[in-house]
């Protein structure tokens, strides 16, 4: 039994499928201007943070130091005794390494999140004002319409106000302020 996740992309609204392609072109457009180094460094960090690179790397230090322990009983010097410093240098520049892959993966993605939100930000934005001027309208149509009762709603005249970004703004830092002073 198919589900409506299931269903294919023709049987969505052609604006739901415009705003997938929207969607996909923002991704595509910002995939794109990643460089060679970049996709690089990016494909290494998502490695160092699969379950298959986490269980080699146990497996090479178990394999370093049973082989270090051993060496010994076979006759073979150890190349790196315990302490195992020259694991500990590995184990060291391997953190280093994957430290710095994921802040460069890190820092690229927040710059994509924060267009993400800029942009919901305008959506959201641009959407309370048409909202804003339907609820003017049929204000108008309702009181224009001779069938239909003349009342007050105190509640109507408030939502048909504009919303000033800046005022709002404002309130939210000075609740900050207070919470913080509190």
């Amino acid at each position: 039994m198919k589900t409506k996740q299931d269903q294919p992309r023709h049987f969505l609204s052609d604006a739901v499928k415009d705003n997938i392609d929207s969607v996909a072109a923002f991704y595509a457009r910002e995939e794109a201007k990643i460089t060679g180094t970049q996709s690089a460094i990016e494909k290494i960090s998502c490695h160092f943070g699969s379950a298959v690179y986490f269980g080699g790397f146990i497996l090479f230090v178990i394999f370093w130091i049973v082989a270090n322990l051993s060496a010994a009983r076979f006759g073979w010097s150890q190349f790196d005794p315990p302490p195992f410093i020259w694991l500990q240098g590995i184990v060291g520049l391997n953190g280093v390494l994957i430290a710095i892959a994921v802040l460069i993966r890190q820092n690229r993605m927040a710059q994509v999140e924060e267009l993400r939100a800029h942009l919901n930000l305008q959506v959201n934005l641009l959407s309370e004002q048409k909202t804003t001027k339907v609820i003017q309208l049929l204000e108008e149509l309702r009181q224009d319409s001779p069938g239909v009762r003349n009342r007050h709603d105190p509640e109507v005249d408030t939502m048909q106000m504009q919303t000033n970004p800046h005022a709002m703004l404002n309130a939210i830092e000075a609740q900050k302020v207070d919470k913080q002073e509190s």
